[in-house]
């Protein structure tokens, strides 16, 4: 995966197929409802719902670290344990790897093509649910650097060398629709004001794979995402700005 800038995020199809039996590796799915994996998933995956394990009930993401030690604990991981995760919906796995960066966990990987990639090359797949046994997950505060908070975006707006990044659909851009629940109180659709617009779907291949970092840097280019700028980017709730 040499095409990458930073191919040690990533790991592929081969490599998750030759440990899938490893007891020290833990493959994560995560979507924002249950129908898909409980169709079929890779086998030995458990579900994360982006809903409710991941995020508050306004939808915010979850950012208390007893919150987040309860769902590694249930899910068997510990602080050595190697996760890889994916979601049905290509690209989503990179939330995952921000999300437990988050709280400092350090080996975490994506799986490059994600589910669609596993299906499409006829790799083995199951509707068994998987289980394991509790651990006793410690997870660190959130990293600051990993994450912005609403004053920083706001003192942005006025500095040419910030770029807001909007990944969602062209509709949720322009404001004709909104994510996943009618807005609320003083939500209202649209994007932030001097936000530019790059679809997160249109970083992947066909396959779900991540495009080259010589497409991903003219693809970003094009729309005034450069190397010399801060990037701050967003969507409606984190899975695909990750």
């Amino acid at each position: 995966m040499s095409q990458y800038a930073h191919p040690e995020v990533l790991v592929n199809t081969q490599w998750l197929m030759d440990h899938l039996q490893d007891p020290m590796v833990r493959v994560v799915e995560v979507d924002m409802s249950p129908e898909s994996y409980q169709d079929t998933h890779i086998p030995g995956a458990i579900f994360w719902n982006f809903s409710t394990d991941l995020s508050m009930p306004d939808l915010g993401m979850n950012l208390d670290p007893t919150a987040i030690e309860a769902l590694l604990s249930r899910s068997g991981i510990f602080q050595e344990t190697t996760v890889i995760a994916y979601g049905s919906y290509p690209g989503t796995g990179a939330c995952i790897f921000w999300f437990l960066k988050l709280f400092g966990h350090q080996k975490v990987y994506v799986l490059n093509g994600g589910h669609q990639k596993w299906v499409a090359e006829g790799r083995p797949v199951t509707s068994d649910l998987s289980s394991f046994p509790p651990t006793s997950y410690q997870a660190t505060s959130p990293n600051p650097d990993l994450r912005v908070f609403q004053a920083e975006v706001q003192a942005s707006l006025e500095r040419e060398d910030c770029v807001l990044l909007d990944v969602r659909t062209p509709q949720e851009y322009s404001g004709e629709i909104f994510m996943i629940k009618p807005p609320e109180g003083v939500e209202r659709g649209g994007h932030i004001p001097g936000a530019v617009h790059l679809e997160n779907t249109h970083t992947l291949n066909e396959d779900g794979t991540f495009k080259s970092v010589e497409e991903l840097h003219a693809l970003y280019s094009s729309r005034g995402v450069t190397a010399d700028k801060e990037i701050f980017p967003y969507c409606a709730i984190g899975g695909r700005s990750a």
